[in-house]
């Protein structure tokens, strides 16, 4: 039997990490049991990296509506003076654009028809109107999703690539899980913000560490998304991580965050990577964990890694 890293995405901040985990293990086993299959390796075999508490830090604790003043107008969460990057505006304003573009033929005047009358329609992030006016959009017209809630997810995933110190924390949680497993084969499985911090580990350090992945799983993961995709390559090469023997990338075609499938028309890596763009995610707005690891295809898949004989 294999080893299991488990990578969580945003969100998870001020929670029990040993009650998350458990809950991961909980979803994933009732997809199994959808095929009349059980757990096949044991708790001290699944690891789960927790960083939601140093991402919780960057948004001092505020509320999502206070954090999402933050986001997409106001101050640095840690200094009410100091005002947000115009790049770091600009990366959530493409990132969110980009979204709206998927459900609306002409975004930019999807956006022009949500001002209230009187607003200045410039767009760009300098202007506070605008930035509603994308948000409302979100609101009303994308299936499932939340203005503030995908800002967020955008900031969050933003901090990770620009500030090197938020990104060795979370690197070296997530290194010291596989290191854990060092000299056995070990399934990586991670969601949402966690497929970009895992996908940045593994092509890395993964070799350099002689980490062993016969299968990397991601799923709802943003990592298409042109900024995001962009802010990657400036870290390092856009290349399939050298530790890695398979990549199966599951997204349910209306998760708010996973916007594209892995494929070779939206990510360009070679060897291939498998898509599964069908999953019926059955939460909220499509993109929660549990609806991804309770999908039959997706258990299935990590099952049959785990107990694949070396």
């Amino acid at each position: 039997m294999r080893d299991l890293v488990l990578v969580h995405g945003r969100s998870q901040q001020r929670r029990d990490s040993i009650k998350l985990k458990a809950a991961w293990i909980e979803d994933w086993e009732r997809g199994l049991k959808k095929l009349g299959l059980e757990r096949p390796i044991a708790d001290e075999q699944i690891h789960f990296p927790y960083y939601g508490d140093t991402l919780d830090q960057l948004v001092a604790g505020k509320s999502p509506e206070e954090a999402a003043q933050i986001v997409v107008r106001g101050n640095q969460p840690d200094d009410d003076s100091a005002p947000l990057s115009d790049d770091e505006k600009a990366f959530i304003e493409a990132a969110l654009m980009e979204q709206i573009g998927l459900y609306a033929a002409n975004p930019d005047l999807a956006v022009q028809q949500e001002l209230p009358p009187g607003t200045p329609i410039e767009k760009g992030v300098l202007n506070w109107g605008w930035v509603q006016g994308i948000l409302t959009v979100l609101d009303r017209h994308v299936p499932g999703a939340s203005g503030a809630s995908v800002a967020l997810a955008t900031r969050d995933v933003y901090q990770y690539l620009t500030r090197k110190n938020v990104r060795d924390i979370i690197d070296n949680g997530v290194a010291s899980a596989m290191d854990k497993a060092a000299g056995r084969k070990t399934v990586v499985v991670a969601h949402s913000l966690g497929t970009v911090v895992a996908y940045n580990v593994l092509r890395n350090l993964g070799q350099t560490k002689g980490w062993s992945v016969p299968l990397f799983v991601t799923v709802g993961s943003p990592l298409a998304i042109t900024v995001i995709k962009q802010r990657l390559a400036q870290i390092s090469p856009m290349v399939y991580p050298g530790c890695v023997g398979g990549w199966y990338n599951a997204m349910d075609e209306r998760d708010v965050v996973a916007l594209y499938p892995l494929d070779e028309t939206n990510f360009r890596l070679k060897p291939k990577i498998e898509n599964k763009t069908n999953v019926d995610n059955h939460t909220e707005n499509r993109h929660g964990i549990d609806g991804y690891l309770d999908d039959p295809d997706v258990a299935k898949k990590i099952y049959d890694a785990v107990v694949q004989g070396d």
